[in-house]
């Protein structure tokens, strides 16, 4: 699991686990349930009450579509940098220099998510979170912020360790140039995965982290996404254990 370390203002170094992709997209299908029952409500209370008129229409369509559309804004505004979704998953949006995220901070993040998610089907997003090391996607960047879990609970599965048969080979010794956080990620990936219902978003997520790790190693593979990540996730094992 990866950290991050955070300086308040009163000089008190504190360490948080940052946020899993796996738990930021959890919390973003979660957000995204909300929005969809929001607009069945809407569109079921449209069918009963009486059609009006030019301006009179424009006026209700704007007061009930426009918190769709700032919904991820207004909830980090209103909410002290948390959504529905975060809330559930309990992670949130903190600054990494340890002050209070402010309006200007939440609407970076809004008007950069976009770019990271909307139009790169969050591959913009997830590659950058597994290239910085601090959980940070574009928006993050521009804004100074991370996301970070508001509880942890570290177990064995929790860990980059995974094990291994006394006769297991490696395939790739280019893992050397990866760090234990790059490695956290790879299981964070698979693990998350694993955990989400739709197999096209599961497959998409191992995809990009692959791509990332081959250039990180400079190499190009073959095997499939998952596989590719379980082999890459053995083998730092293998040679970790041997240093």
């Amino acid at each position: 699991m990866q950290s991050i370390k955070i300086t308040t203002t009163q000089n008190v170094e504190i360490e948080y686990a940052l946020a899993s992709i796996g738990d930021r997209i959890l919390a973003a299908l979660i957000d995204y349930a909300v929005i969809i029952g929001y607009l069945i409500g809407t569109i079921l209370l449209q069918s009963i009450l009486p059609a009006g008129a030019g301006s009179g229409r424009i006026a209700v369509f704007v007061i009930i579509y426009l918190p769709v559309f700032l919904y991820d804004l207004l909830c980090e505004i209103f909410l002290d940098g948390q959504s529905l979704g975060k809330k559930q998953m309990q992670i949130k949006v903190v600054k990494i220099d340890g002050s209070q995220p402010d309006i200007g901070s939440y609407l970076l993040r809004w008007l950069l998510r976009p770019v990271d998610i909307t139009l790169t089907t969050g591959g913009a997003a997830i590659l950058t979170i597994l290239l910085n090391g601090k959980g940070q996607r574009l928006g993050d960047l521009a804004a100074g912020t991370t996301v970070i879990k508001l509880k942890s609970a570290i177990g064995l599965q929790d860990t980059i360790f995974t094990r291994l048969t006394a006769d297991y080979q490696p395939v790739f010794s280019q893992v050397a140039q990866l760090s234990d956080a790059d490695i956290a990620v790879v299981k964070e990936v698979l693990d998350a995965s694993l955990a989400i219902e739709n197999a096209g978003v599961g497959d998409h997520l191992e995809a990009k982290a692959r791509q990332a790790l081959e250039e990180k190693m400079g190499i190009k593979s073959d095997m499939s996404p998952r596989a590719f990540l379980s082999t890459v996730l053995r083998d730092y094992n293998y040679f970790k254990g041997r240093v």
